[in-house]
């Protein structure tokens, strides 16, 4: 027999039990499925984690004011104010390789609105430099410089949603909001950016700014007002110079402000350099648990091919003495066998191919959260699979061919 003979002879055999066939042809394709679904999920988180962390920058250091207990925080006030200006000034002046350091500030709205509208969103104070720093683009107008945080300029620069929302579509320069007890006015707005809705990342808030409304730190300090018993700021970013260590410029920042704090635990120092790294250690952990999981279900599948041929062997033994007596010979009949355990697991693991991105799809549109179908993901899971239904269709095949011809023609 030819190989082209062997390959239809093995297609027509299947074709005759479809229904086994495609029972068969089930945990290949759930375990295709499985294994390509689970790594575009992982592969999706680890691209918005990847996204949020650059967003932070991984030239910066964070020292952000930590939450604390009501009930401990007028104790530690005693000790230490928080994070603070003075704080700022320290490291910049004591450390070596910073190249800026810039506060920032949330103030908490209760209301946000303009002549006839109203919204919700975040309203940040932030240093004149930060646009530099966050690579934030303007779509119009101008972004608050240095004199107007020196003279606690009541100035915001908006983002999109915040725009269409109190001034529709039209031109918002120039024009007044009010954010709690404070009128500002507009004088620039935030481009549209591609990152999706806003995340935390230890913590911190990352992602769009379409929602958000900036201001002169100095005025967020001074014109609104905040508990006596908070940090006078939320957070200084550290920005080091390039070529530079953040780890090390971390390590020299804590025993700074532990003095200056005195020896206050109300501040955290956060290196996204280091959380990058963790967070692909963990997505390394994530795809070997998530692929051992889905490859259990190719196992299975594999199991079952094996199983099926097992009893196709034993079901069609008298037509194996036939084939031999008129001069098949074993590798004839072994490749048959191998050619349609290999044929259940190619089609199955096409037929996954499309489950898995199917699934992927519904993932990201139900949940939200994107997923990215790679190359390798698909070549691993469909050589896996056609592996698989190698390797099962081997062992059945080696007992056809061993079969004694007169013992299988006497077969019943």
């Amino acid at each position: 027999m030819d190989k082209i003979e062997t390959f239809r002879t093995a297609v027509g055999n299947l074709a005759t039990h479809k229904m086994r066939t495609s029972l068969t042809m089930l945990g290949m394709i759930f375990g295709v499925g499985a294994v390509i679904a689970m790594l575009s999920i992982g592969a999706g988180g680890e691209k918005k984690a990847m996204e949020a962390i650059g967003r932070l920058g991984l030239r910066n250091v964070i020292v952000r004011a930590k939450e604390i207990k009501p009930e401990e925080r007028a104790e530690m006030r005693k000790k230490s104010l928080g994070v603070s200006l003075r704080d700022g000034e320290a490291v910049r002046e004591a450390i070596p390789n910073v190249e800026s350091v810039l506060p920032r500030l949330e103030v908490k709205p209760y209301k946000i609105m303009a002549p006839g509208a109203k919204t919700k969103g975040k309203v940040f104070g932030v240093s004149a430099r930060s646009r530099n720093v966050a690579s934030v683009a303007l779509a119009a107008g101008r972004f608050f410089d240095a004199r107007d945080e020196r003279d606690h300029a009541q100035v915001a620069v908006i983002g999109q949603n915040i725009r269409r929302n109190l001034f529709g579509y039209g031109a918002a320069i120039g024009k007044q909001l009010k954010v709690n007890d404070v009128w500002l006015e507009v004088i620039g707005v935030m481009a549209a950016e591609r990152i999706g809705a806003s995340t935390n990342r230890e913590g911190i808030p990352v992602g769009s700014t379409a929602d958000e409304i900036w201001l002169p730190v100095t005025t967020a300090m001074r014109k609104f007002d905040r508990d006596p018993l908070d940090a006078p700021i939320d957070e200084l970013l550290v920005t080091v110079k390039e070529g530079m260590s953040t780890r090390e410029v971390a390590e020299l920042i804590k025993p700074l402000l532990d003095r200056l704090h005195g020896g206050a635990d109300d501040y955290d120092v956060i290196v996204p350099e280091a959380l990058l790294e963790q967070q692909r250690q963990t997505q390394r952990i994530f795809n070997i648990v998530m692929g051992s999981i889905a490859g259990i279900s190719l196992l299975v599948g594999g199991i079952g091919i094996m199983n099926i041929m097992l009893a196709t062997v034993l079901e069609r033994t008298r037509e194996i003495g036939v084939r031999r007596a008129i001069g098949a010979r074993k590798r004839d009949i072994r490749a048959q066998f191998v050619v349609e355990s290999f044929a259940i697991s190619l089609i199955g693991g096409f037929a996954g191919i499309v489950i898995g991105i199917f699934l992927a799809r519904v993932v990201a549109a139900y949940a939200g959260w994107p997923t990215v179908i790679t190359f390798w993901s698909l070549l691993l899971s469909t050589g896996v699979s056609i592996a698989v239904g190698l390797v099962s269709g081997i062992y059945p095949a080696a007992r056809a061919a061993e079969l004694d011809p007169i013992e299988a023609l006497r077969y019943e």
